[in-house]
């Protein structure tokens, strides 16, 4: 009786140890590959429509190289990419300068942060009908972009010229009425940034964004004064909510643009009108 009672213990706990051991090495095989999934991450980065899409095609295939998965959503305009960002349908976006942030959080009360810069594009001062400043007459017709921080940025573009003075103290968020002097007493024309370099046949100059300048046709050739690219306070860079920042992804994100790849695709499609700015 009592062998078989000392038998059946054995046998017992053989049997219970190798349940044990079956049921470590099932949960071993179940969750490897959970591990290994979360490795990887997939994100939304929104961009703007045009060269900047040659441009993440590198950045995309860089972050794959590292395990992250970007897909790009495009946007046709500026106001949309900050919006999309705060509701959480993308991840990130990578549009925009500081000043431009800066005010979108004073008039939305967004939550975004930027994490690494990109390139700066500078201002450019471009004429269809006129081959130096010097040549724009009395009353002529200037169009700027009427979003605050790009019109602030090509008004110091025609303060710097000598076309207009602003008044002392002015911010970078200048605007028309900050025009202290105007000796040509030319017309300053407010339009949408992306609608001014496409009306320049019908203005004598107009202060347009470099990206818009190449989607509206304008080269290197029609611009006649640029702002200085040293210590430019409009770099762009690449924005997340805030709270996401130190997020790894992020570090992977930022690395994944800043890099000889990415430059060398940059240069090629910009052509010279962007520098690199990291």
């Amino acid at each position: 009786m009592n062998k078989k009672t000392s038998a059946t213990s054995s046998l017992t706990r053989r049997a219970s140890l190798a349940a044990i051991v079956a049921s470590a090495i099932a949960l071993v095989a179940f969750t490897a590959p959970v591990a290994s999934f979360a490795d990887d991450k997939s994100i939304k980065v929104g961009i703007m429509s045009g060269e900047d899409e040659d441009v993440w095609r590198v950045v995309t295939a860089e972050a794959a190289k590292k395990g992250l998965t970007i897909e790009t959503v495009v946007f046709n305009d500026y106001t949309q990419p900050n919006e999309a960002l705060e509701r959480g349908e993308i991840d990130a976006n990578a549009f925009q300068h500081k000043p431009y942030l800066d005010n979108q959080v004073e008039q939305h009360g967004y939550h975004i942060v930027p994490v690494g810069y990109t390139a700066v594009w500078p201002i450019g001062l471009y004429s269809k009908k006129h081959k130096a400043v010097s040549e724009i007459a009395e009353g002529a017709t200037i169009g700027v972009p009427n979003d605050p921080s790009n019109e602030g940025r090509a008004l110091r573009v025609l303060q710097n010229e000598g076309i207009i003075k602003l008044k002392v103290g002015t911010g970078i968020l200048a605007t028309v009425t900050d025009i202290s002097d105007n000796p040509k007493n030319v017309e300053i024309k407010e339009l949408d940034a992306g609608v001014v370099g496409r009306a320049i046949e019908d203005l004598d100059a107009a202060v347009v964004n470099t990206d818009w300048a190449l989607k509206s046709g304008l080269s290197a050739a029609d611009r006649i004064a640029q702002e200085p690219i040293a210590d430019n306070p409009y770099r762009n860079f690449i924005a997340v909510k805030q709270g996401s920042e130190n997020e790894a992804w992020v570090k992977t994100l930022v690395s994944s643009y800043q890099n000889d790849a990415v430059k060398a695709e940059f240069d090629k499609v910009y052509k010279g009108t962007g520098v690199s700015a990291y």
